[in-house]
């Protein structure tokens, strides 16, 4: 009878546990549902920041870079959650943020070219 008893408990609490911490066969599925419901949460924000123009130009900036558009998405949501919008974003208010951020982003790169004289043939002095 105590083992009967200790086995219904040892199930009742695996069960717990799986529940808990999830199955793993069930954790890929898990981590799919978690990046759909992030995905939606910043659609919804984005949508509620941005007018319909600004929308499409951050769209057709998330088709040719898709990073740069990543970078401008974080920087909105989080200027949303701290308050710092006053309204709806316009077209050109995004063209705004999109500058600055190119200007923060923008790698400086420096070619320098090492030129070194060759002697040639027709260079070199003749000693007659």
């Amino acid at each position: 009878m105590a083992d009967e008893e200790l086995d219904a408990i040892r199930a009742q609490r695996m069960a717990e546990l799986q529940a808990k911490h999830g199955d793993p066969g069930n954790d890929q599925q898990g981590q799919q549902e978690n990046k759909q419901r992030e995905s939606e949460m910043r659609n919804s924000i984005l949508a509620q920041v941005l007018d319909q123009f600004a929308r499409a130009r951050l769209n057709n900036l998330a088709l040719v870079k898709p990073d740069k558009a990543k970078q401008v998405e974080n920087y909105l949501i989080q200027m949303a959650r701290y308050g710092q919008l006053g309204g709806k974003i316009s077209e050109t208010g995004l063209i705004e943020i999109l500058e600055k951020v190119s200007q923060q982003t923008e790698k400086k790169t420096t070619v320098k070219f090492n030129r070194r004289k060759v002697m040639d043939s027709d260079e070199e002095e003749d000693d007659y």
